[in-house]
């Protein structure tokens, strides 16, 4: 697994903080030092801290689970989406929608109210519908689309959360500790470190440092999901050798 090592982490500027006056006493730990007013991160920390996270998220993907990424603020979006699509996992860019793990059966509803929409859109009866039926469909496919998109794979609750901001996306953090679901997340100057199970010390606010925490999880958990495919794979070549050894037991 290749490593982020402390020139990189402060290359992307993952080391800047808030102002002092806007920190969370919680992050004591990972603070290094103050400079003109602004909490600087100790790097060493994140260094340490963002290998585990990493390690700790390949195993999930090794072992076939999902990882939910959330990120809706501006800044963090479309690196979120753009990256995290290429390992396969899903992530919430637009809003979080509440209820979105306590009450998951709601949200599988409105998955399959989308599906259904889809299949009506291919179904010849859908040219029989007016115009004006037609245009309503496809602006609520559109919204739920819009609120779900990535989502709609998601068959079961997901085994862990990552998220980029823990102050703006804290109802996400609150219905993942309400159900036990463990959460990693860049966590700054601001926010409160105890509510994280894999806690990232890192500026989450500018683009480089978000998208190199982000990278570095993702190439986790894709290497994570190529061990699985390979294990699968020499588990399937290996079954044949080891039905041909126990017929030549058999007949000797």
């Amino acid at each position: 697994m290749s490593k982020v090592n402390f020139d990189t982490l402060l290359d992307a500027g993952v080391h800047f903080g808030h102002l002092k006056r806007k920190w969370n006493p919680n992050m004591a730990p990972y603070i290094f030092m103050e400079k003109n007013g602004i909490h600087i991160i100790d790097l060493h920390k994140t260094e340490v801290l963002l290998e585990q996270a990493a390690a700790a998220a390949k195993q999930i993907a090794k072992s076939g689970r999902k990882i939910l990424f959330v990120a809706t603020k501006k800044q963090a979006k479309d690196i979120v989406a753009d990256r995290v699509k290429q390992s396969g996992m899903p992530y919430v860019t637009e809003r979080w929608p509440g209820g979105m793990l306590t009450n998951f059966a709601t949200i599988r509803k409105a998955v399959k109210k989308m599906d259904n929409i889809d299949k009506l859109m291919k179904d010849t009866a859908f040219t029989s519908l007016s115009k004006r039926e037609r245009l309503q469909l496809s602006r609520e496919r559109a919204k739920l689309d819009k609120n779900l998109g990535s989502i709609s794979d998601l068959s079961r609750l997901p085994s862990a959360l990552f998220i980029v901001d823990i102050v703006k996306e804290h109802i996400a953090v609150a219905e993942a500790k309400k159900l036990d679901i463990p959460v990693f997340a860049m966590v700054d100057t601001n926010s409160n470190p105890n509510l994280v199970d894999f806690v990232i010390p890192a500026n989450d606010d500018a683009s480089k440092s978000i998208f190199l925490i982000v990278d570095t999880i993702c190439a986790a958990i894709e290497e994570g999901a190529a061990e699985r495919k390979f294990d699968k794979d020499k588990k399937v070549d290996d079954q044949p050798k080891a039905e041909s050894q126990a017929k030549n037991d058999t007949e000797n």
